[in-house]
């Protein structure tokens, strides 16, 4: 790669790699799986820098990398391993507001949504990706994106109406 070109991947992966992170961390509700998912995403991004078309479909393109590296995570055997999570673990700093409660109550009522459905409602409204672009990163149709989107939204009030009613 060109050295002018080297510049401009390094500043876009410096700006792009925490959202990529976080829109991973939503797909599969664990940081280290979406850390590993954002570096493989910008991998291949970086493979091919020097043929996409920087105007306007890098950000697709990168997103569409992440897509495809958290569903293959998730098809590993390792993958289907769960951890037991400790107090030690879990022990977060005094929340007044309950804030941090609230988003990980709303992680955990994604991680219960099936993977298309997931990753529609985050790139829709977390990644905040048009129709035509999540379309494109999924490799499905717009009626799919729509359908998918809205069935998963629904099961997620589902759950947090379950989770809110539980917790009165």
């Amino acid at each position: 790669m060109k050295a002018p070109d080297d510049a401009e991947f390094t500043e876009f992966a410096a700006t792009t790699i925490r959202r990529l992170r976080r829109t991973a961390y939503l797909m599969c509700g664990d940081w280290h799986r979406a850390e590993d998912a954002a570096q493989d995403a910008l991998v291949k991004v970086y493979r091919r820098w020097h043929r996409i078309d920087r105007t306007q479909g890098v950000n697709a393109y990168a997103h569409q990398c992440l897509v495809t590296a958290v569903f293959d995570q998730s098809r590993k055997p390792w993958r289907r391993e769960r951890l037991i999570e400790t107090d030690e673990q879990t022990g977060l700093l005094p929340d007044p507001v309950g804030s941090v409660d609230n988003r990980m109550l709303v992680v955990q009522a994604l991680s219960a949504l099936p993977p298309s459905q997931r990753a529609c409602v985050v790139l829709r409204h977390y990644a905040d990706l048009s129709l035509e672009q999540t379309a494109e990163i999924l490799g499905i149709g717009l009626g799919g994106v729509k359908s998918q989107t809205s069935r998963g939204l629904a099961r997620l009030r589902e759950l947090l109406d379950q989770t809110e009613r539980s917790a009165s």
